[in-house]
């Protein structure tokens, strides 16, 4: 009796393991229905509004702007390239945002941290898909001073 009982426990057991296992290998909640393609990349892809300040405090800053949407991968990075001397932006902010392929539009924003109190730092903005790849949108060198 003792072992029909332990051959069923162990039965029950791998079963648990194989219908557990099948489900650990599913690693999205999705359905591949609800999985959206890349969307197409846009033709020319431009800031419409900004970049801008958005909030400036002693140690770090915000940068907002918008572009048309850059389109490519759902992952992207907004960028920004700052430093003290408008003709070495050797430092680089970069802000995850993913893409709404129902939207026409993107917007953007990046913290800068580490910034140093009462400095004006000059700045020009971004943006890449997941791979590296810039989208090619240069805005021009703007500025703002930290409080």
């Amino acid at each position: 009796m003792n072992r029909v009982v332990l051959k069923l426990f162990f039965a029950a057991a791998a079963m648990g393991l194989v219908f557990s296992n099948s489900a650990a290998a599913q690693t999205s909640p999705y359905s591949p229905k609800e999985i959206l393609p890349p969307a197409r990349r846009a033709a020319r892809i431009h800031i419409t509004q900004g970049p801008e300040l958005e909030s400036a405090q002693s140690h770090w800053a915000i940068v907002r702007w918008t572009s048309n949407n850059p389109g490519g991968s759902d992952e992207h990075f907004g960028v920004v390239t700052y430093g003290t001397d408008a003709g070495s932006l050797k430092e680089t902010a970069k802000s995850h945002i993913r893409l709404n392929q129902n939207h026409s539009y993107t917007v953007f924003r990046v913290r800068i941290d580490g910034l140093k109190p009462q400095t004006t730092y000059y700045y020009k903005v971004d943006s890449m898909q997941a791979s590296g790849t810039s989208d090619g949108v240069k805005s021009p060198i703007r500025h703002f001073t930290t409080r």
